[in-house]
C-alpha cells in the first residue's frame, strides 16, 4: 500500500506543483503591495498611528511607531487615504498590480486644534501638544477614577491562568510518542500568538469575593474555591509552580505608576512621569460612544526601556476616565526571553459615575529565540456584582489579604465551575484537567521528568528513596584532598511521617570517612519538603567546615566551590548531634526550636592554641560546646518555589525579618562555654520603577558573655571562590575578621539597563548595569580579646606566626562593585574593589566574580 501510495504521490505531485505555481502567479498579477512612510509636512517627523484606508471599504491599516506601514490588495482601487487627528487627510492615486512606495507628508489641521498653537520643531516634545494636555489631565484625575475613590467597593473576582507550549513544529507534534496522543494538541491560526501548534499544560482558576476600604487601606480576597490541573508531586512542586506563574503574570492596574510584568515592573501609560518616558499621539475621536471617546496612541522614547506601548481610549465627560487600553511592548526591549505580550483592560461604568475593571487579559510567550519553541500563558480575571460604598464590619477586613473561605480536602468538579465562571473556558482549556493526568500516563514524558528532575535538582528517584544530590558526589579541598560523597533520602512513598536522610564521604588525602544521618517525624502528615512545615528532626554529622562559611542554595562540597583563591587550608573537623522543631504558619510567621551539642577539632594549618603562664603555647585539642537555639522569622506574602534541597524565593516588595538567638550551656552535655548570641536580620527588595531596584539586606549581631572564645564569636562571612556571593564578603579572606558585635550594610542595585539602553552599540546586546555596597563594622570587647587573655584561644596565624584573624575596631570594612550582568541572558560580572584594611596580609584590592543570574 505505501509503495503504491509513493507512486501516485510521484505522478501527481508536479501537477500540484504546476497548479500552485500557476495559481500564484494569477494571484500576483491581481496583488497590489504599498508601503510607505507618513511624516509631518512641515518638520519632517514620523507620525505612528496613522489611519491609512481604502476609501467605500473596510480595508485598511495604521502606520507603526516609526511612521511605517504596509497594506496589500488583493482586487484593484483607485486611490488610499490617509487621516490623522490634527492633521489635514490626504487621499493619494493607486497604480494596481505593482508593488509600490507611496511617501505622504502631513499637514497641521489648523481649526482642529482651536486654540492650542503648533510651532514648528525639529523633534517630537510635550510643550503645546495635545495629546500630552490629554495625558495630564488623566493623570490628575486618577485619584478619583480609581477604586480608592471610593470609601468602600466590593465585588465578585473570577481569574484563571493557563499556560501551553507553544510554537511547536509539525515535526515535534508528528513524533511517534504522540502518535495516540493527537488530542492533547491545540491547532490555531499560525499568524496567532502561540503559533499554529501548541500543548496545552497548565489551568488555574479561582473564584473570590473582594472586600476593598480606603482607610485604613485593607484589599481582602476570599477566595470561595480554586482549581488546577496538577503534575506528579515526584517531580513538580504544584503550589510553587503556581506561585510562580501567578508572579509572572500579575494582576494589572493601569492606575498604578508601576505594572509587574515577568518579575519587571513597567512604568504605566498614565503614571505621573510618564510623559518624560513616552510619546503620545492623539489617534481618533469616537462619537459613537456616550461618552465621546479619544484614542490615545502612545509608544516609548526609547525602544529598550521597560515601558508599553499601545493605545488608551479616554473619556470625553470631564472625569478623563480610561474605558479600555490595549498594551503590548516593543520587540527591542530590554526583556529576556518575551517573544511578545499583549494585554487588554476594560472598564464598565458604574452606578458612581467612575469606570471600574470589568475584565482584564494579559498574554505573553517566552521562548529562547525567535522561532523555537516556547511557553504561552494567559491571565483573564472579570470582575461582576459591584457593591460601592456599602461598610462592612472590622471582621471582614481582618486576617490576610489572601483568605481560604473553603476546604481545600474536598474537591469541586465541573457541575460547580460550569455555573460559577463568568466566562465560559475553550474546549481546549476544559480538556487541560484530563488531558494532565493522561500526559503522565505515557512513559516517554515520565522518563523526560525524571531526567529533568536529575539535572535540575539532582536527585534521581527510585520510589521509596531517591539517591542525590548529584553535585556533591565529586569534589576537593586541601585537607581532603579529592572527595567522594554518596547519599539519598526517602520520599513519601515509603511515608509522609517518616522520613530518613543520609550521606557518606571519604577523602582520599586525610583518609578518614564522614557522613551524615538524619530522622524526621512529620507532624502535620505532610511532606517535611513543602509549605507549611511542621516537623521534629534529629540528626548527627562528622563532616568538615571552612569557619564562617555559610551558604544559600548550594552544598558546601559543591565541585564548582572547589575552586578558590588564595590561601585555603584552615578546616574544622565537626561532629554535630542536634534535635530541632520547626513550625511555619500559613501567614509565613515561623520558629525554629533546636538543641545542639558539638565537639570541634582543627583542620589543615588552624590549629586552638592558647598560652600558658610561662608564655608557652598549648594545643587545646578538642572544642565541646552546648547550646539551645531558637529563631524566629516572618516573610508576609512570601512566594517561592520548593525545589528538592531548597526554596527557591520568588523576590516580591515584602521584607523578611528574621531574629536568631543561641544560648552556650556549660557543663551540660560537656558543654566548655557560657554565652548569649543574639542576631536579627532584615532583607527587602526597593523598586525604583525605570531605575531598576536595590536588594537592601540590613544585619546585626550581639554576643553576651566573657570569655567567649574566638570560634564562637562572629567569623565574619567571606568569599575566596570565583563566584560572586551575595551574602558573603567578596574580597575578605576566611577567618579575616572576628567580632563580638557588628552590623552591616548590604546593597545590591540592578537598573535593568536604563543606561546601557540609551548607547547605540550597547543596547542591542540588553545588557544590563549592577552595582553593590557592602560595609560592616564592628569590635571586640577587651574580655573575649585574646590578646589581653591568654587563656582564651588566640587568633589563627600564618606560617610565619603572622595573625590572620583581625578585629573591626579601626573602621569599617568597605567594599563595592560595578558589574554588567544579563551577558548572554545568564551572566553577571563584577570588578570587586576594597576599600579599607589593604594592609592586611595576603588579601586583594580588585577582584574579577561571576555570577550565573537567570532573570526576565
Amino acid at each position: 500500500m505505501k509503495t503504491i501510495f509513493k507512486s501516485v504521490w510521484y505522478k501527481i505531485a508536479p501537477v500540484i506543483c504546476l497548479i500552485q505555481i500557476l495559481s500564484g502567479v494569477a494571484i500576483a498579477q491581481n496583488t497590489t503591495t504599498i508601503r510607505g512612510t507618513v511624516t509631518d509636512a512641515k518638520t519632517g517627523e514620523t507620525l505612528p498611528f496613522v489611519s491609512v484606508l481604502i476609501p467605500g471599504t473596510t480595508m485598511g491599516t495604521a502606520s507603526d511607531a516609526d511612521g511605517r506601514y504596509a497594506l496589500t490588495l488583493r482586487e484593484n482601487y483607485a486611490t488610499i487615504k490617509f487621516t490623522y487627528v490634527g492633521y489635514l487627510s490626504v487621499e493619494k492615486p493607486i497604480t494596481p498590480g505593482i508593488s509600490q512606495v507611496i511617501d505622504v507628508k502631513l499637514a497641521v489641521d489648523a481649526s482642529m486644534l482651536k486654540e492650542v498653537t503648533v510651532k514648528g520643531r525639529g523633534r517630537y516634545r510635550n510643550k503645546d501638544n495635545p495629546a500630552v494636555q490629554l495625558i495630564r489631565e488623566v493623570i490628575a484625575h486618577k485619584d478619583e477614577n480609581k477604586m480608592a475613590g471610593n470609601e468602600y467597593v466590593e465585588y465578585e473576582q473570577y481569574e484563571k491562568i493557563s499556560l501551553a507550549l507553544s510554537n511547536l513544529s509539525d515535526n515535534f507534534k508528528d513524533k511517534r510518542i504522540f502518535k495516540n496522543y493527537q488530542f492533547l494538541f491545540k491547532t490555531q491560526d499560525s499568524a496567532a500568538m502561540g503559533g499554529k501548534n501548541m500543548l496545552p499544560a497548565f489551568i488555574e482558576e479561582k473564584l473570590s469575593q473582594v472586600y476593598f476600604r480606603k482607610s485604613p487601606y485593607t484589599k481582602k480576597q476570599r477566595v470561595l474555591a480554586s482549581r488546577r490541573a496538577e503534575f506528579d508531586a515526584k517531580f513538580v512542586d504544584n503550589e510553587g509552580l503556581s506561585a510562580y506563574f501567578n508572579r509572572l503574570y500579575e494582576d494589572i492596574n493601569i492606575y498604578d505608576n508601576d505594572i509587574s510584568i515577568a518579575t519587571n515592573l513597567l512604568l504605566s501609560p498614565i503614571a505621573n512621569t510618564a510623559p518624560t518616558f513616552y510619546k503620545f499621539f492623539i489617534r481618533d475621536t469616537i462619537k459613537t460612544n456616550d461618552p465621546w471617546l479619544i484614542e490615545l496612541g502612545f509608544v516609548p522614547r526609547n525602544k529598550t526601556d521597560m515601558l508599553f506601548e499601545g493605545k488608551l481610549f479616554v473619556t470625553l465627560d470631564g472625569k478623563y476616565g480610561v474605558q479600555n487600553a490595549y498594551l503590548t511592548v516593543n520587540k527591542d526591549i530590554n526583556l529576556n526571553f518575551m517573544r511578545d505580550l499583549e494585554a487588554s483592560l476594560e472598564f464598565e461604568k458604574s452606578a458612581d459615575g467612575r469606570y471600574h475593571p470589568s475584565k482584564t487579559s494579559l498574554a505573553m510567550e517566552f521562548a529562547l529565540g525567535e522561532k523555537s519553541a516556547g511557553l504561552y500563558g494567559q491571565r483573564v480575571v472579570n470582575f461582576k456584582n459591584y457593591t460601592i460604598n456599602q461598610s462592612r464590619p472590622d471582621s471582614v477586613y481582618k486576617g490576610p489579604n489572601e483568605e481560604i473561605a473553603y476546604n481545600p480536602e474536598i474537591k469541586v468538579g465541573e457541575s460547580f465551575w460550569g455555573s460559577a465562571r463568568h466566562i465560559p473556558l475553550e474546549a481546549t482549556e476544559l480538556d487541560i484537567y484530563k488531558n494532565i493526568d493522561t500526559l503522565q500516563t505515557i512513559p516517554s514524558f515520565r522518563r523526560t521528568m525524571d531526567i529533568a528532575t536529575l539535572f535540575l535538582a539532582g536527585y534521581k528517584s527510585l520510589g521509596k528513596v531517591e539517591i542525590g544530590p548529584f553535585n556533591t558526589f565529586y569534589s576537593f579541598n586541601p585537607v581532603e584532598g579529592f572527595r567522594l560523597r554518596f547519599g539519598g533520602r526517602t520520599t513519601p512513598e515509603l511515608s509522609k511521617r517518616v522520613y530518613f536522610e543520609a550521606y557518606t564521604a571519604y577523602g582520599f588525602k586525610d583518609e578518614k570517612w564522614k557522613y551524615f544521618v538524619a530522622g524526621t517525624y512529620s507532624i502535620n502528615n505532610k511532606s517535611v519538603y513543602h509549605f507549611p512545615l511542621n516537623y521534629i528532626r534529629a540528626s548527627y554529622q562528622r563532616d568538615t567546615k571552612i569557619p564562617g562559611q555559610e551558604l544559600q542554595f548550594v552544598q558546601e562540597d559543591n565541585l564548582l566551590l572547589s575552586f578558590k583563591r588564595g590561601d585555603n587550608n584552615r578546616w574544622l573537623y565537626n561532629d554535630i548531634y542536634k534535635l530541632e522543631y520547626v513550625r511555619e504558619f500559613d501567614n509565613h510567621l515561623s520558629y525554629k526550636i533546636g538543641f545542639t551539642q558539638w565537639s570541634q577539632r582543627a583542620a589543615g594549618i588552624l590549629r586552638y592554641q592558647s598560652l600558658d603562664p610561662d608564655g608557652s603555647l598549648h594545643d587545646e585539642g578538642i572544642l565541646n560546646n552546648t547550646e539551645a537555639n531558637l529563631e524566629l522569622r516572618y516573610a508576609p506574602n512570601e512566594q517561592f518555589y520548593q525545589g528538592k534541597l531548597y526554596r527557591t524565593p520568588i523576590i516580591n516588595r515584602y521584607p523578611i525579618f528574621t531574629v536568631r538567638y543561641n544560648a552556650g550551656l556549660k557543663g551540660v552535655f560537656e558543654g566548655q562555654n557560657r554565652y548569649h548570641n543574639l542576631s536579627g536580620n532584615i532583607a527587602k527588595r526597593f523598586y525604583l520603577s525605570q531605575f531598576g531596584y536595590a536588594d537592601v539586606t540590613g544585619e546585626g549581631g550581639y554576643i553576651f558573655g566573657k570569655n567567649v572564645l574566638f570560634p564562637l564569636l562572629t567569623i565574619h562571612r567571606a568569599n575566596q571562590t570565583y563566584a560572586y556571593q551575595l551574602n558573603s564578603f567578596n574580597l575578605m579572606n576566611f577567618l579575616e575578621f572576628v567580632s563580638d558585635r557588628y552590623a552591616s550594610l548590604d546593597v545590591q542595585y540592578y537598573m535593568n539597563g536604563f543606561l546601557f539602553n540609551k548607547i547605540p552599540l550597547l543596547k542591542r546586546l540588553k545588557l544590563r548595569e549592577v552595582f553593590s555596597f557592602k560595609g560592616l563594622v564592628g569590635g571586640l570587647r577587651d574580655e573575649n580579646n585574646p590578646a589581653l587573655h591568654p587563656s582564651l584561644y588566640r587568633f589563627p596565624v600564618d606560617e610565619s606566626g603572622r595573625p590572620i584573624s583581625y578585629t573591626l575596631s579601626r573602621a569599617p570594612y568597605i567594599e563595592g562593585s560595578v558589574g554588567i550582568a544579563n551577558i548572554f541572558k545568564l551572566i553577571r560580572i563584577d570588578l570587586v574593589k576594597r576599600f579599607t584594611y589593604l594592609d592586611n596580609p595576603g588579601v586583594s584590592e580588585w577582584g574579577v566574580r561571576a555570577r550565573f543570574k537567570l532573570d526576565f
